[in-house]
C-alpha cells in the first residue's frame, strides 16, 4: 500500500537520498515555507486597507460608500468561513500538504478576478473566492506545524509563523504606499495582482514539502511516514530514534482508532470545554480591536488627521513595527508560557485603545501625533500577545482524533467575528466615532478575565498528555509520548530498553511574569513523565 504514496513525496520512494536539509534546518525551512499560507492572508487583510483611500480607486468604483467599502473588505471571511468549517475534514481525507496546494491554487484564482474586476460585483467574487483559499490555508498551516514540531520549539515555531502573517499584512501596505504613485488603474490593480504571484509561489513549493509523518501513518504509509521522521531527525532509517517515534506515532494511531465515531457532534459531546476554549482564543482575538486596525488603518489615521498618502505612510510604519512586535514572543513563549502573554498583551491593548478614543475625543492640535503612538502600541500588543497565540493554542489542546476538526472550528470562529468586525466598522466610525475605541478596550478587559480563570497552561506539555491539564484521566501507558515531541530534539530521552522508550521532559517552571498574572489552573496538576534516569 505504500507504493500507492509515492507521489506525496518529491522524488517518490527516493526521497530520503534526495531531501539535502534535515534534522533541524530542514525543520525551520518547512516552517518558514509553510507561512507564506499565512503570509497570503495577512496580505490579503492588508492590501484592501491601502487602496480603498486612493483617488483611482474611488473614482472607479464610483465613489463607494461606507457598506459598499465594508463589503469589499469583509466578504473575503465570509469565504473564509465556509472552507475553514469544511477543511478538517479535507484536511484528513486529502492529507495537509494536498490541503495547502488546493487552498494557494482557489486564492490565485480569486487574485486574478481582484485584479482584473470590471465593477463592484466581480470585486466582490473575487474577494469572497480567495476567502475560500484563505479558509483552507488558516487551517491547515497551524495543523501541519503542530504535527512537525518538537513540544519544546513548538511555541516557538508556531509564532515564527505568525511572523510570516504580519510581514504578508506589512509588505501589503508598503505595496499599496509605491503602487499609489503610479498613474491610473494599475495603482490599485498592482497590489493586487501580488497576490496571484505569491500564491503561485506557494502552491508550487507546496509540492515538495513532505507530508505530516503523523498522517501518513494514520493513512497506513507507513514507509512514507518513517522517511519523513528520519528528516526530521537528521538520522539514517534504522537509527533508534527513528524506530522508537514511528513505533509511537503507530501506536497512538491505533488508539485513536479506538474512537469510533470522529464526527463533529462527537468532539462536541467529548471536548466540549476544549473546543469553547479554543473557539474564544480566536474570537477574542477579533473583538479586541486588531481589525478595525488591519483593515482600516489609513481611515483611522485620516480620521486623526492625516490624509491621502501620509495615511498610508503612517500605515506602513505601523506594519513594520507590527512585524518586529512578533519576534519577542518566539523566545518567550516557551519561557513565560502562554497565559501570562496573553492577558500582559490584553492589558496593554485595552490601555491603547482607551487612549485612542480619548485623544479622538479632545480632537487637540497633538491628536493625529497621539493616535499614531496609540496605535502602534496596540498594535506591538497585539503582535506579541493575541495574534501569535490564538493559532497556537487550539491545535496544542485538542486530541489527536480530533485535531483537525477542532481547530477547523476555531479557525471558522475567527473568520466569522473577522468578517463582523469587519463589516460593521465602517459604519461604526461614522456613527459612534471614537467610542468605538474605548468599546474594543472593553473586550480586550473581557479576554483577560477568561483567560484567567478558564485557559490553562501548555508550556513545554507533549500533545498526548493534556488530558492531565484538563483534569481528565491520564493515559494508562506511560510510555506513550507525543508523536512529535522528540523530533530533532536530541535530548530528554533514553532508549535502553527492547520495549520502547522513555521521555524526561522537564515540568513547565512558574516564571516571575506567570506568578504576577495567576496561577496556572488545571495546568498546574500537570507532571511530567519521569524517565528512569530520573529515579536514579
Amino acid at each position: 500500500m505504500t507504493g500507492q504514496h509515492d507521489s506525496l513525496s518529491p522524488n517518490g520512494g527516493n526521497m530520503r537520498k534526495s531531501r539535502r536539509l534535515v534534522g533541524q534546518p530542514l525543520l525551520y525551512a518547512l516552517t518558514c515555507f509553510a507561512s507564506l499560507g499565512v503570509f497570503l492572508f495577512g496580505y490579503d487583510q492588508g492590501v484592501m486597507s491601502g487602496i480603498i483611500t486612493g483617488p483611482q480607486f474611488q473614482a472607479y468604483f464610483k465613489q463607494p460608500n461606507r457598506n459598499q467599502i465594508g463589503t469589499m473588505v469583509a466578504i473575503l471571511e465570509v469565504g473564509a468561513f465556509i472552507t475553514s468549517i469544511a477543511s478538517g475534514r479535507v484536511a484528513d481525507i486529502i492529507g495537509r500538504r494536498r490541503t495547502l496546494f488546493t487552498g494557494a491554487c482557489i486564492f490565485v484564482v480569486g487574485g486574478a478576478i481582484q485584479t482584473f474586476t470590471t465593477g463592484f460585483e466581480v470585486m466582490v467574487l473575487g474577494r469572497i473566492v480567495s476567502g475560500f483559499g484563505v479558509g483552507l490555508l488558516s487551517t491547515i498551516v497551524p495543523i501541519y506545524q503542530s504535527e512537525i514540531s518538537p513540544a519544546e520549539h513548538r511555541g516557538k515555531l508556531a509564532c515564527i509563523e505568525f511572523t510570516g502573517n504580519i510581514f504578508g499584512y506589512a509588505s501589503s501596505v508598503w505595496i499599496d504606499y509605491f503602487a499609489s504613485f503610479l498613474e491610473g488603474d494599475w495603482s490599485w490593480r498592482l497590489p493586487l495582482f501580488m497576490q496571484c504571484v505569491i500564491g503561485g509561489i506557494l502552491a508550487a513549493g507546496s509540492l515538495l514539502l513532505p507530508e505530516s509523518p503523523r498522517w501518513l501513518i494514520d493513512h497506513d504509509f507507513l514507509d512514507e511516514g518513517r522517511k519523513v521522521i528520519s528528516d526530521l531527525h537528521g538520522v539514517d532509517l534504522d537509527d533508534v530514534k527513528v524506530t522508537a517515534e514511528f513505533d509511537e506515532i503507530k501506536d497512538m494511531v491505533e488508539k485513536d482508532r479506538l474512537v469510533g465515531d470522529r464526527s463533529y457532534l462527537a468532539m462536541w459531546r467529548q471536548y466540549r470545554q476544549r473546543v469553547l476554549i479554543a473557539m474564544s482564543s480566536q474570537a477574542f482575538a477579533q473583538l479586541n480591536g486588531i481589525n478595525v486596525i488591519s483593515y482600516y488603518a489609513p481611515m483611522v489615521f485620516e480620521q486623526a488627521g492625516w490624509i491621502g498618502r501620509e495615511a498610508i505612510l503612517m500605515t506602513g510604519i505601523n506594519g513594520v513595527i507590527y512585524v518586529l512586535s512578533t519576534i519577542p514572543t518566539w523566545y518567550l513563549v516557551d519561557v513565560w508560557g502562554r497565559r501570562a502573554i496573553l492577558m500582559s498583551g490584553a492589558a496593554v491593548m485595552a490601555v491603547a485603545l482607551t487612549a485612542t478614543g480619548w485623544f479622538m475625543y479632545v480632537d487637540q492640535i497633538y491628536t493625529p501625533n497621539a493616535v499614531v503612538v496609540c496605535v502602534i502600541v496596540f498594535n506591538a500588543a497585539f503582535g506579541f500577545s493575541w495574534g501569535p497565540i490564538p493559532w497556537l493554542y487550539p491545535p496544542e489542546i485538542m486530541p489527536l482524533a480530533f485535531r483537525a476538526k477542532g481547530v477547523s472550528m476555531s479557525t471558522a470562529t475567527n473568520w466569522l467575528f473577522n468578517w463582523i468586525v469587519g463589516q460593521v466598522t465602517p459604519t461604526l466610525q461614522e456613527v459612534i466615532e471614537w467610542r468605538l475605541y474605548p468599546m474594543h478596550a472593553f473586550f480586550c478587559c473581557c479576554s483577560f478575565i477568561l483567560v484567567y480563570f478558564l485557559y490553562p497552561e501548555t508550556m513545554g506539555i507533549p500533545l498526548e498528555e493534556m488530558d492531565v491539564v484538563f483534569g481528565e484521566e491520564r493515559p494508562t501507558n506511560d510510555d506513550d509520548d507525543s508523536e512529535t515531541s522528540s523530533l530533532v530534539r536530541g535530548r530528554h530521552r533514553t532508549y535502553d530498553s527492547p520495549a520502547g522508550s522513555r521521555r524526561s521532559s522537564p515540568a513547565p517552571n512558574q516564571t516571575w511574569l506567570g506568578s504576577i498574572f495567576g496561577r496556572r489552573k488545571t495546568g498546574d496538576a500537570y507532571q511530567a513523565v519521569p524517565s528512569e534516569g530520573d529515579h536514579a
